[in-house]
């Protein structure tokens, strides 16, 4: 099977999770028309998780025409404090079974490894890291979900950007954890751009283990550079001179990005973040990928 595309609401993540003047019902609404199969969902969008209100967001996705493959979550398994890391570890497992409610068997729930605290050593943090997703796996398993990790730039609600968020130190998190089973990569070739490596190369090392992947272009406003991005981190949220624009149209090389995982026969879903500049721009993305689906995956 050919992947299949789904839309992610990034232009309204802070009205939806955060300043909460739009629900995830009233997204799911707006977005009837779309030409996508799916609507991914973050955790933040949820104001409960009983399960009469899960099911009702999954009675709604439905209603709407549409499968809900991914659900994003932000743990913060690098936090220094213990007890900081057993709530991330606590609501990570919550939120695994919240997507096997939303999703099924086979949908993937994100997994970050945690912000890059500045007092917290690499060794460390991979350390602990690890042994949280290993307290992970056996409910991923139980319920039959997928846990993605991704090369993720910064969780908007964050202070500091991800702990994992350079190649090297993701490879060496991802490689430390064998299950291929219930553990992949959630792959974003727009965050290994801001990380200043090449998305493309990271995506020859991980192309048999990406489970879900993230299609957006971003961009630096111009004048700007890394190292002016590299300023911003110890502030909330993203920075200013990060911009998203029309999928294809960016830095990242979709030809080959879509080449590699057609050598390797992926068949998972790929979701756009886009509509930052309209939804006008994210019906443009979504068409975009539907055609170099068809281009790369020929039925």
């Amino acid at each position: 099977m050919p992947p299949r595309i789904s839309a992610f609401p990034k232009c309204y993540l802070d009205d939806i999770a955060g300043k909460r003047t739009m629900t995830v019902f009233d997204w799911i609404e707006m977005a009837r028309d779309l030409p996508a199969d799916g609507l991914e969902m973050y955790d933040g969008f949820f104001v409960s998780l009983d399960n009469d209100y899960v099911d009702s967001v999954g009675t709604a996705i439905s209603g709407a025409g549409f499968a809900m493959p991914m659900l994003c979550c932000s743990p913060d398994f690098t936090n220094p404090s213990k007890d900081g890391r057993q709530r991330s570890l606590e609501r990570q497992i919550e939120m695994i079974r919240v997507c096997k409610r939303l999703g099924g068997a086979g949908s993937v729930c994100r997994v970050l490894s945690g912000q890059r605290y500045p007092e917290v050593s690499r060794q460390q943090g991979i350390e602990w890291v690890v042994e949280c997703i290993n307290e992970l796996l056996p409910v991923a398993q139980e319920e039959d979900v997928i846990l993605g990790l991704e090369n993720h730039y910064k969780d908007g609600f964050w202070k500091y950007p991800e702990f994992a968020q350079k190649q090297d130190v993701f490879l060496e998190l991802l490689n430390a954890i064998e299950n291929r089973t219930h553990f992949g990569v959630q792959y974003d070739p727009s965050n290994a751009v801001v990380a200043g490596d090449d998305p493309v190369d990271l995506l020859r090392h991980v192309a048999d283990r990406v489970v879900s992947m993230h299609a957006s272009d971003r961009y630096l406003v111009e004048g700007a550079t890394l190292e002016d991005l590299k300023a911003h981190e110890g502030s909330e949220g993203y920075a200013d001179i990060l911009k998203h624009g029309v999928t294809g149209q960016g830095l990242n090389d979709y030809p080959a990005i879509f080449s590699i995982l057609a050598e390797h026969n992926y068949d998972g879903w790929i979701s756009i973040e886009d509509g930052m500049n309209g939804m006008e721009e994210m019906v443009e993305s979504l068409h975009f990928l539907h055609n170099m689906v068809k281009r790369y995956f020929p039925a």
